[in-house]
């Protein structure tokens, strides 16, 4: 069974005695999903998820935002660690407002930029302010396992 919004179980979840989250999603469970930003202004909907395949990681979630029932619709490319899950409303929520999404770096559906280029990435996460997935592999993964590694290799 896939682990998706509506799976009452506890197994893959994180958190306090109180409330548990899921560690685990599936990715069409969020594809669709709202997205929002801190104050509740709509920003658009999640468009798909993209992984590292190297890494096994989530690289970026691709949002669709404007248009009109599909049509004209601007992509972005959104960090992942710059995303918050919200299950409890479904919806994924952004902290950044309109205009700093508007202004940013976006492309259509037929003209994707090239996201294995290592300079568009780093582009990517500087306009968002975030620290490339690619850079804290092996702190995050300390982190949370208490191991350290890169890429397949146990430290």
């Amino acid at each position: 069974m896939a682990m998706d919004y509506n799976t009452s179980t506890t197994a893959g979840t994180y958190g306090g005695s109180t409330t548990n989250r899921r560690r685990v999603l599936s990715a069409s469970t969020l594809e669709g999903d709202r997205v929002v930003n801190a104050a509740g202004e709509d920003l658009g909907k999640m468009q798909d998820i993209m992984i590292d395949v190297q890494s096994g990681r989530v690289a970026y979630a691709v949002l669709s935002f404007g248009g009109f029932l599909g049509i004209g619709d601007k992509l972005f490319a959104i960090p992942w660690n710059r995303l918050f899950v919200d299950e409890e409303n479904k919806q994924l929520v952004l902290d950044v407002d309109r205009q700093t999404l508007e202004q940013a770096p976006g492309f259509d559906k037929d003209n994707w930029p090239d996201m294995s280029d290592p300079s568009w990435g780093a582009q990517l996460h500087s306009y968002y302010g975030s620290r490339p997935y690619w850079d804290d592999t092996i702190s995050s993964t300390t982190e949370t396992t208490g191991v350290r590694r890169t890429g397949s290799t146990m430290l």
